[in-house]
């Protein structure tokens, strides 16, 4: 129950802090030992959360440490008497008391601006939110082509696509005139034991797209593609009668998502080492030496085939698949593969009974200047996972294809139980299938994959340009991805620049150039010491030129701090 003291020592402030500010008031139909219990959202702006401060004068709360509430210190307070329209001062009070702070704010947020919502609110992935509290981050409210605005009306070139699946900028109008049309025909309908027309004309498209394969299996994002892979790839070698099967093969710096399965074929330690005690690690095999800048036209080393296959041959009697990104590794560190060795591998697993798992999700639909990687790899996998790109970046959507021999290992009589038992709420999702069709269709349209490889061409000629720099290392490049190792060549050993002073602090390399480009109108993310470059794959070329001129200007920034 509320004390007398609780019902009549109030802080309430309706209105932004500064000229907008207001004394106010609320009518509530609670009781008023509710709204003095807990944080209530009245409408869409309007909010109260209860905190226990100390009014120590009339008029005034004394500054508080809690950086959300900075923008109280020293307010002039009143107090309200709930329900009714009486306010008085506050009065002097030597002992901590009940404070509802009520605020109203413009910014379609209850309570708190965007920007500090977002800091109390919201935990962001791959980021140390101690760090983040302290930084004025940027909140993006409105997209524009291939540029993403903030609050205050800031522009910022979407350098890194949008974590990597953005085709076509922000604002496309027939992507987004299909999602209007399908949410109005129907919004989401289940796969278990229906079927929607969407679902079925993407599945017929990209059997079409990806020669080899047969069946589509729908689910959310990369990571979820993944797990589907590899329950399919174990429960097939069940189904036929191997249970030994059960453990994969993989490559080393290999990425394959964050979910448990995943992480256990794509085990990257500066990510995933917490986790590692409850992970089922795979065989985990040392890929070849990257094709860079310089040598990009190199062929997989025959001795290095020959010891991949001595590993094939030890653990074909335990190994249901080998999963291996498409062509080049990229978020655990950027290798592109040189020219043979994705098609030494599928060989390797047709040999030893070993299924062959490509992941497509961040290099397929053009990345590397191919619609479909592992058909230019000249492999021949038995199951292929694609998502990102697949709805141009304006809708969750995955899938995993598969062949039928992969598929008729599944069929049998329902009291065997040999079916598939996987799946989720949303797969085969009516909207993220609709917009994935369009999507593909605008490929055609536009010829995209022949301009990706025009922009290629441009893209390797500038990154020739910034390899004299003497903080500029290893740079890999194959179709719109490129990678630009920063090392310091004043030492013999040529150290990676890992850390960076910014402002007195010590910060990551990748966190410096996150923070300076978008100074500079641009938001891109590096992986460690690497300055990767995956822009929108539709991007024009004076944006594009823009990108790689704001990159050269990061680097020329870096050569003066080390």
């Amino acid at each position: 129950m509320s004390t007398l003291s609780d019902f009549f020592i109030r802080l309430a402030v309706y209105g932004a802090v500064g000229k907008d500010e207001k004394k106010g008031f609320i009518l509530l139909y609670l009781s008023f030992t509710l709204v003095i219990s807990k944080s209530i959202a009245t409408s869409a702006d309007l909010y109260l959360e209860l905190y226990f401060l100390l009014a120590v004068a009339n008029g005034f709360i004394i500054p508080i440490s809690n950086p959300f509430l900075f923008r109280f210190n020293a307010m002039a307070a009143a107090i309200v008497v709930f329900p009714t329209h009486v306010s008085v001062p506050v009065i002097k009070n030597p002992f901590p008391c009940k404070i509802i702070v009520i605020i109203y704010h413009g910014k379609d947020l209850i309570g708190l601006d965007l920007e500090q919502a977002d800091k109390q609110f919201v935990w962001h992935p791959y980021t140390q939110m101690k760090d983040w509290l302290q930084w004025n981050n940027k909140v993006i409210v409105k997209g524009n082509g291939f540029y993403l605005i903030d609050t205050d009306g800031n522009r910022y070139l979407d350098g890194c696509a949008s974590m990597w699946c953005n085709v076509w900028g922000h604002t496309n109008k027939e992507i987004i005139d299909s999602i209007i049309t399908q949410v109005k025909q129907l919004q989401h309908s289940s796969l278990f034991g229906l079927g929607n027309r969407p679902a079925i004309e993407l599945a017929e498209i990209l059997l079409k797209i990806s020669k080899q394969m047969d069946h589509v299996f729908y689910s959310d994002n990369g990571s979820t593609a993944i797990e589907v892979a590899l329950k399919m790839s174990v429960q097939y070698w069940r189904n036929k009668g191997y249970n030994r099967k059960n453990r994969f093969l993989s490559l080393e710096h290999g990425y394959h998502g964050d979910t448990l399965g995943a992480m256990s074929i794509g085990y990257v330690p500066e990510y995933f080492r917490h986790f590692k005690s409850v992970l089922r690690l795979s065989k985990r095999i040392s890929p070849p030496k990257s094709s860079t800048l310089d040598d990009f036209r190199n062929h997989v080393k025959q001795d290095y085939i020959d010891n991949l296959e001595r590993i094939f041959s030890k653990y074909s009697d335990t190994c249901c698949a080998m999963v291996m990104e498409s062509g080049a590794q990229i978020a655990g560190g950027v290798n592109v593969y040189p020219y043979g060795f994705q098609k030494a591998v599928s060989e390797l697993c047709n040999k030893y009974d070993i299924l062959l798992v490509i992941d497509e999700i961040a290099t397929g639909f053009g990345r590397l200047g191919n619609m479909v990687e592992y058909l230019a790899q000249r492999s021949n996998p038995d199951i292929v996972c694609m998502g990102k790109a697949l709805t141009g970046g304006y809708s969750p959507l995955a899938v995993t294809l598969c062949k039928n021999e992969v598929y008729s290992a599944f069929l049998s009589d329902y009291s065997e139980n040999k079916h598939f038992c996987h799946g989720h709420t949303y797969t085969g999702h009516p909207i993220g299938c609709s917009v994935a069709i369009t999507n593909l269709r605008l490929y055609r349209k536009h010829d995209l994959v022949e301009n990706i490889r025009r922009n290629s061409i441009y893209l390797r000629a500038r990154l020739k340009e910034m390899q004299a720099s003497p903080v500029v290392g290893r740079i890999v490049h194959k179709g719109l991805l490129g990678a630009i190792d920063l090392v310091n060549k004043k030492e013999k050993k040529h150290e990676p620049i890992q850390s960076l002073d910014y402002h007195g602090k010590k910060i990551s390399t990748s966190n410096y150039i996150m923070r300076e480009a978008i100074k500079m109108g641009v938001f891109m993310r590096g992986l460690g010491d690497t300055i990767v470059i995956i822009p929108p794959l539709a991007i024009g070329k004076r944006d594009f030129k823009f990108l790689l001129d704001v990159i050269c200007e990061l680097i020329k920034k870096i050569e003066v701090m080390v």
